[in-house]
């Protein structure tokens, strides 16, 4: 299987890293300083308390790389658009295209199920330059349940968990789906084929949707936010509002939010990605996180006063640090 990485930053450089040391043919579209990182010194992986370094092929032009048979897109939210129609000299005739990416992905209402729409989440893909360059049959949803940052260009730590589900966009099983899974499995994954990805991705939204806006809004980590009872109490409210998007979309959701709570605070105190990119001046994901989430609940007229707030609030800081679209 040859495998090419769209984005060799925390997720897309573990997921790189793991496969090529599995002996996939790994190649990275990369740009700037991380490319001319992974061609003069290769790919760092830290994990587990040792270093391991691994060269792959890299270039900056999709040509040179050829046609892949999967692409995992590991981009950032605010780059997918920009960077989409670049990826069509990877893509032959049985290319799979898997965005290992946080929040709603661009497809979300159009694979399935009862609020089934042909019409684009503006919130993600406005002009549909996503959607022309990677085509829904090409796609393999995918959530990733791990934790890494890239300290450096080219460096890549690992943090906690190494769980990816993986699934058709409409449901159902697969062979792609399998062997998908399958080459993660080879690489020391776990992971998992889904029956129903698009109830995995909302299941997972839910309950980072709020902590990530949250922390970056306070500069708190996890654990703080938490401790706060008003924060924990408006957190609970907004899951409460996505929740019921998720029963409007044929995503119900089954565990309470003080459920959910327990559980991240048994991850111990630490930095949200969002967070991390406000600290580090990079622009948010915050449509894929909450824009999205709000536009679908206005969709099916659920009453979100608090995802409201926080998408409000969220959204003024971050273009006030220019980190945010005006």
């Amino acid at each position: 299987m040859k495998i090419a990485v769209v984005g060799v930053g925390a997720v897309g450089g573990f997921l790189a890293a793991r496969l090529a040391a599995a002996g996939f043919e790994v190649a990275a579209l990369a740009r700037g300083e991380t490319l001319a990182v992974l061609r003069e010194r290769g790919l760092l992986l830290l994990a587990a308390g040792q270093e391991t370094s691994t060269s792959i092929r890299a270039s900056d032009n999709a040509h040179e790389l050829g046609r892949q048979d999967l692409v995992i897109v590991a981009l950032k939210g605010p780059a997918l658009a920009a960077a989409a129609p670049d990826l069509q000299p990877l893509l032959g005739a049985h290319t799979v295209v898997m965005p290992a990416m946080n929040g709603v992905p661009w497809w979300f209402l159009q694979a399935g199920g009862p609020a089934a729409t042909a019409q684009r989440l503006a919130s993600i893909d406005a002009d549909g330059r996503v959607e022309a360059a990677i085509p829904l049959a090409r796609v393999l949803g995918c959530v990733v349940h791990l934790t890494c940052s890239s300290p450096r260009p080219g460096v890549v730590q690992h943090g906690f968990g190494d769980r990816l589900i993986v699934g058709e966009p409409a449901g159902g099983a697969s062979a792609r789906t399998s062997a998908v899974c399958a080459a993660l499995a080879q690489a020391g994954l776990c992971a998992e084929a889904s029956a129903d990805i698009r109830h995995d991705i909302w299941f997972k939204l839910w309950g980072n949707m709020t902590m990530n806006p949250v922390s970056a809004l306070t500069g708190a980590t996890t654990d703080v936010i938490l401790d706060d009872p008003l924060a924990h109490d408006f957190i609970l409210r907004a899951m409460d509002e996505a929740a019921l998007i998720g029963a409007r979309i044929g995503c119900p959701i089954t565990q309470s939010g003080r459920e959910r709570m327990a559980v991240t605070r048994q991850l111990g105190g630490f930095k949200t990605s969002m967070l991390q990119d406000t600290q580090a001046g990079r622009a948010l994901e915050l449509d894929a996180l909450v824009s999205a989430v709000h536009e679908i609940g206005t969709r099916f007229n659920v009453a979100m006063p608090h995802i409201g707030a926080l998408l409000g609030l969220t959204r003024l800081m971050a273009r006030e640090r220019g980190l945010y679209p005006p």
